[in-house]
């Protein structure tokens, strides 16, 4: 059985920020490929967290832009970094499998710049949610557990 909205939404945020780190971790490695197919996984799983907490039930898709555009529909707060945000789409596919890519791999194409680039996107969509969050809280900030 799911939880309400809320907790629902906040699960989803938590595994993004666990994925960000991860990023951050392979970033360091040198798995600049890795990194930024985790910085989309990461932005999508923020998005889906705002819209789970809207109360949608069931949140399908992979596109980071969709989900702002939808996002937006509950909240203006996105509409500006539309088209930024969007641009991790193009990490979602070709990051992963060689045939995205004419006559190379993953592991070759992407570097640090890319990953930096698509790490300060995924973060800022983060940062983005956990602020709704935060405003939106009763107490200023989000706890996991009800207090009686």
């Amino acid at each position: 059985m799911r939880k309400d909205p809320r907790s629902e939404g906040w699960r989803w945020l938590e595994q993004a920020q666990v994925d960000l780190q991860w990023a951050c971790h392979l970033n360091d490695q040198g798995a600049h490929y890795l990194v930024c197919f985790l910085a989309q996984q990461a932005a999508e799983k923020a998005l889906k967290a705002f819209l789970y907490a809207q109360g949608e039930e069931l949140v399908v898709g992979h596109s980071v832009r969709q989900l702002c555009k939808r996002a937006t529909e509950y909240d203006a707060r996105f509409q500006p970094s539309l088209g930024d945000w969007g641009v991790l789409d193009s990490y979602y596919i070709p990051t992963r499998y060689p045939n995205g890519l004419p006559d190379d791999i993953p592991a070759r194409v992407y570097n640090r710049q890319a990953a930096e680039g698509a790490l300060v996107l995924a973060q800022a969509v983060a940062a983005e949610v956990e602020s709704w969050f935060a405003e939106t809280s009763k107490s200023g900030h989000w706890q996991i557990c009800d207090s009686d």
